[in-house]
């Protein structure tokens, strides 16, 4: 799995484009099987349980497996091909799949046969970030970066427009079963078409060199070289603090909405519109192409979004949900493509995966945490707490019904968020950190680059 990809002579630089196009078409076409079958169970699950605790735990267990497996992963996406760390990822999340609708049609379904499976899931779709992420600096050139990252961003809101109207649609017709069926075809489109794909490989660089090491001591690359770009890495910590925060707001959207409207379609339509805002605001970003420096940009977007999601928290009819939740991914388009094209340019193409790989693991690392604490404190909590004297000052806010403890516990995190946020922007170290790392600079221009790069892809 060690060959090198490429044609001869000099080909066109469409060719690469055209590859990065088929791939995110062809992955985003599979995010929205795994939406349909995600949305389908998810209404079912808590239409069952009546608490958002389940939900969460299947957060829970579809996230920790990933992190634990992140550098793991990351050194496979620089020591093989990337295109089988991809196959070898859609085919190990196709299996969960079809096990689970053994499950279903069995008809001895049980709860922890969805958590192992999202554990099963979460293992195999490790390996997607890291080799996609670092394949993207080898098809796409810098300056078509933040469009190119903008465009992968829109791929998740695209699939949270479409989803929800047709699992809606399949899940009254034929139940959980059949948005399996249609989960496990768009995984298998996508497991083909990888395979016809070419992918450029990386020429080793002093960067690579320097860090190699046997395949265990090889996973520490990353962090390794993470702490030489000491910017960096307090960078990253703020990120993960900041998933921390929105993570826990976001397992409880599903249970909240449902609360707050008792509407399965209201449902549906509002999480469309959440996800229609984040396409907006990827075309946004791809028209605009961000900032100069890029950190502005990123920062200011995760302020619009916490104040956003502060809002949602205190949003109490159909049409203010509608609203908030509309705006709310918005901005989260401009953080995540900003923050992305600072780290493509800034790291060595042949380490990428290992330090994609780490930075995504620090990234999640309290993610799982997040889900674990937000289900129980909202169900045991701050639901609760609303029929009690201590929210009758909080009431004109938030309201007094169902959901609303959910509101407030949504509108916390978000404010927590905004305050790290604001002491991050605050740090002359974080502003000024494109200016004080350096571009990676090829021993290549990019016109040499894109020479190995191939003229068409053959699907």
């Amino acid at each position: 799995m060690s060959e090198t990809v490429g044609n001869p002579g000099k080909p066109k630089r469409k060719g690469s484009m055209r590859t990065f196009y088929t791939i995110v078409l062809t992955q985003t076409l599979s995010i929205i099987g795994s939406r349909i079958s995600s949305l389908a169970i998810g209404i079912w699950l808590y239409n069952e349980t009546g608490n958002a605790t389940p939900l969460a735990l299947v957060a829970f267990f579809g996230m920790l497996p990933m992190i634990l497996a992140a550098s793991f992963a990351g050194v496979l996406a620089d020591r093989w091909d990337r295109r089988y760390v991809m196959a070898i990822s859609d085919g190990g999340q196709a299996i969960g799949t079809v096990l689970l609708m053994l499950s279903f049609l069995s008809g001895d379904f049980q709860i922890w046969h969805l958590y192992a499976i999202a554990a099963l899931q979460s293992l195999f779709g490790a390996f997607q970030g890291p080799a996609f992420t670092s394949s993207i600096t080898m098809l796409v050139p810098d300056d078509k970066r933040d469009r190119a990252n903008s465009l992968v961003q829109l791929s998740s809101p695209m699939a949270g427009i479409i989803a929800p109207a047709v699992a809606g649609f399949v899940f009254a017709l034929v139940g959980v079963v059949g948005t399996l069926v249609i989960d496990l075809a768009t995984f298998l489109v996508a497991f083909i078409v990888i395979l016809n794909v070419t992918i450029p490989r990386p020429k080793k660089t002093k960067d690579a060199a320097e860090n190699q090491r046997a395949f265990l001591a090889d996973m520490t690359t990353g962090i390794r070289y993470i702490w030489q770009k000491r910017p960096l890495f307090w960078g990253i910590l703020f990120v993960t603090l900041l998933n921390f925060l929105v993570s826990g707001a976001g397992v409880l959207m599903t249970p909240y909405i449902l609360a707050r409207t008792g509407s399965e379609a209201q449902l549906g339509i509002l999480l469309s519109l959440m996800d229609l805002g984040a396409v907006a605001g990827g075309i946004f970003m791809g028209v605009w192409g961000g900032t100069r420096p890029r950190i502005h940009a990123a920062m200011i977007g995760s302020i619009m979004l916490c104040v956003i999601m502060i809002l949602v928290g205190m949003a109490q009819s159909f049409v203010a949900l509608a609203v908030v939740l509309g705006l709310m991914l918005f901005p989260n388009m401009m953080v995540n493509a900003s923050f992305m094209s600072i780290l493509q340019s800034k790291i060595a193409p042949d380490v990428q995966g290992r330090v994609f790989a780490t930075i995504d693991q620090f990234a999640m690392l309290m993610i799982p945490i997040a889900y674990l604490l937000a289900g129980p404190l909202a169900d045991n909590v701050f639901e609760p707490a609303v029929t009690r004297d201590i929210w009758t000052p909080l009431a004109p806010f938030f309201g007094a019904e169902a959901g609303s403890g959910m509101g407030l516990q949504i509108s916390l995190y978000a404010g927590m968020a905004l305050l790290a946020t604001l002491a991050m922007y605050a740090t002359p170290s974080i502003r000024r950190l494109e200016a004080t790392l350096p571009d990676f600079v090829s021993t290549e221009n990019d016109e040499d680059v894109l020479e190995h790069m191939p003229e068409a892809v053959a699907v």
